[in-house]
């Protein structure tokens, strides 16, 4: 009788978060909200996403959306560049089984970007 062995392995996956505003957020006073560049590890990207939001909710934030962009080898495949920076701590989130916050962009209501995340490419 053959088994089929369930893959346990652990993938770090990038996430743009987007935060709305929430007393005690961190975020600078005039923010409307921002987004966050996040390297998170899960064994798929559905267990990245929900650990992402939970940290994120223990951290005082508001999570309103999150966009998945993949994992190194996904994006490397459709042609994003990745920094040697962005490389160590993708390495760091695996090793650490991890949520790491690679890059906080507030927006401001006169920048018009928000309610809008940027692009998720280096």
């Amino acid at each position: 009788m053959a088994t089929r062995e369930k893959s346990s392995r652990q993938q770090v996956y990038t996430l743009v978060v987007e935060i709305g505003r929430k007393a005690g957020d961190g975020l600078p006073d005039r923010a409307t909200g921002a987004a966050l560049m996040v390297f998170a590890s899960g064994v798929d990207e559905a267990e990245a996403v929900r650990e992402t939001v939970a940290i994120l909710k223990q951290a005082d934030t508001a999570p309103l959306d999150v966009t998945g962009y993949g994992t190194l080898e996904e994006r490397l495949a459709e042609g994003h560049e990745i920094s040697e920076e962005e490389r160590v701590l993708i390495q760091r989130a695996l090793d650490e089984n991890a949520v790491i916050v690679a890059q906080l962009t507030p927006f401001f209501a006169e920048d018009g970007k928000a309610g809008s995340a940027p692009a998720c490419e280096s």
